[in-house]
Order: C-alpha cells, then sequence, then structure tokens
C-alpha cells in the first residue's frame, strides 16, 4: 500500500535520527513542529520541520503513565524538561511549544495533565489530539481503522472521509503483556520489562503474550462490529511483536497491516498535529 510506505519511509529516517544526539538541516522559513508523547513506558519528543521531515528525537523509558493516567507528574515534567534540554543544545535555538496526546475519550483533569506537564517543562501547549488520530496523520489514513495499543491501553478509531467518527479506548496493553511475561519468568516487573523488549526473545514472548493480544483483539473485533471497515492498522510500542499483526489478522479474519517502528508512529503524528512554529531564537 502506498500510504503506509510513504509512512515507513518517514518512521526509517526517524529511527535513524532519534537518540543520536544529532540533527537533521532544515530551511528555516519552513518553520518547526514539536511533539511530545507521554506513554507508559517511554516519553517521546519528536522535531519536524515544517514539510513534517524528522529534525531531531529523543526518548527515554520512564514509568509515570498507567492505564493512560499521567501517576507521576513531577517525574514526568523532569523528562520532558530534560529532552527539551537536549533538543535545544544540539538544535541551536528554544522550543517554544509543542502538541501533545491523549487516549480516547479523556476528559478534564486528565486531559489537562498532559498540557501541564508541557507548560511546565518551559513549553507552550499548542494542541492536544487523540493518539489513534495522532497515528492516522503519519499513516495518511482516510477510510479504516487505526489500533493505538500502548503500555496501559488499546485505542481504536473509526475513520471515513478522514475524519474519525468512532474512538474508544480499553485498558489492555504492554504493561499487561509484561505482568505475563514476570508471571511466566517468576521474574520481577523491571526484569519482565527488559527481556520484553529483547529482540531475541521476541518469538518467546509471542507465545507468552498470545492470550493478552487475543484480548486486544477481541477489544478491535468489538468496535468493527458495529461499524466493519477497512483498511486495519496497528501501531504503538505494545505491537512490536514480530507475529503481532498476524495475530490480529487471525483474530479478526481480515488484513491487518503494521508499519515499521510502530513506537513512533503516534509521536510523529503528534508532531505533525501541530502549526509550523516560525521563531528561530
Amino acid at each position: 500500500m502506498e500510504s503506509i510506505e510513504k509512512a515507513n519511509q518517514l518512521l526509517t529516517s526517524f529511527h535513524e535520527l532519534v537518540n543520536t544526539k544529532q540533527a537533521q538541516a532544515f530551511n528555516p522559513e519552513d518553520g518547526y513542529k514539536v511533539g511530545v508523547d507521554l506513554g507508559t513506558s517511554s516519553i517521546v519528543l519528536v522535531v519536524l520541520d515544517g514539510k513534517n521531515q524528522p529534525v531531531f528525537g529523543a526518548f527515554e523509558y520512564a514509568n509515570v503513565i498507567r492505564d493512560g493516567l499521567v501517576v507521576d507528574y513531577q517525574q514526568s515534567v523532569q523528562i520532558v524538561n530534560r529532552l527539551r534540554i537536549q533538543a535545544e543544545e544540539i538544535l541551536g535555538f528554544s522550543l517554544k511549544a509543542a502538541s501533545g496526546a491523549i487516549p480516547p475519550g479523556t476528559v478534564g483533569n486528565n486531559k489537562r495533565v498532559v498540557a501541564n506537564v508541557i507548560e511546565s517543562a518551559n513549553m507552550l501547549a499548542d494542541h492536544l489530539v487523540d493518539e489513534p488520530t495522532a497515528a492516522a496523520l503519519v499513516l495518511g489514513v482516510t477510510e479504516g481503522a487505526v489500533v493505538d495499543v500502548g503500555g496501559g491501553t488499546t485505542g481504536i478509531s473509526i475513520f471515513e472521509q478522514g475524519q474519525p467518527i468512532i474512538v474508544e479506548d480499553e485498558p489492555t496493553g504492554g504493561t499487561h503483556m509484561t505482568l505475563v511475561i514476570a508471571g511466566n519468568n517468576k521474574i520481577s516487573i523491571e526484569e519482565a520489562e527488559l527481556l520484553k523488549r529483547d529482540p531475541a526473545r521476541d518469538r518467546e514472548n509471542f507465545i507468552i503474550c498470545r492470550p493478552v493480544i487475543q484480548r486486544m483483539a477481541n477489544i478491535t473485533a468489538n468496535v468493527l462490529r458495529k461499524h466493519p471497515t477497512e483498511p486495519i492498522y496497528v501501531v504503538g510500542g505494545a505491537s512490536y511483536l514480530s507475529e503481532f499483526e498476524k495475530e490480529f489478522s487471525t483474530y479478526l479474519k481480515q488484513e491487518v497491516y503494521k508499519p515499521k517502528y510502530p513506537q513512533f508512529v503516534t509521536p510523529i503524528g503528534i508532531a505533525m498535529s501541530s502549526k509550523p512554529i516560525m521563531d528561530l531564537m
């Protein structure tokens, strides 16, 4: 599919840049955009140019979000602030504003806290977008479903004519996979999280986590029963296992597409949702 091939090019470019402490040159006349993704297992800062090409990227592993909600506000601010300072030192200008993302259906103070984290890290809060909609920007989705499998939640958005018509979220994600790995191996949560990220354990982890993945697929199937659609895309850090999309396809009985480096789809989409900033001072 042309849209996912284009997304894969963008994701590969960002993957080659992230955490290298280097920046990609860009035309200042195009401005820049910033996205901050407060994830369950990591916090990612993305800088794009005004044409949505990667300029800078960095992330830190963290444990500040649970079931889509910020549970350690101070550490969230400290990490975002460190990432901002790192970006500014490398780019040579101040990041004036950043956009953030929220799980579908987040309201009230839970929604506002993401903006508060950004502002407490010395940037203006530009825009808050729901996570599957941010992912859809990267994938170029106008029709179909985007399933964003994060650390704490599985979010599903159904799109028609480029607009989300159904947005739902359920508390099953990568954290639940970590718990299963910990229980199966009789190790701590911290050890299980490291084991989960080990590419050499991909097949073993998939077998252990398969019931959790099927639960995520069932959540998706319940939404699709109310509104059948295609194509279906799966993104998010918890979908990293190589057989993840195949299991989804088998369960849903229809093709499921997963882009490269799915953990970076939503962070890049958050930045894409921002307005270009022209002030490079």
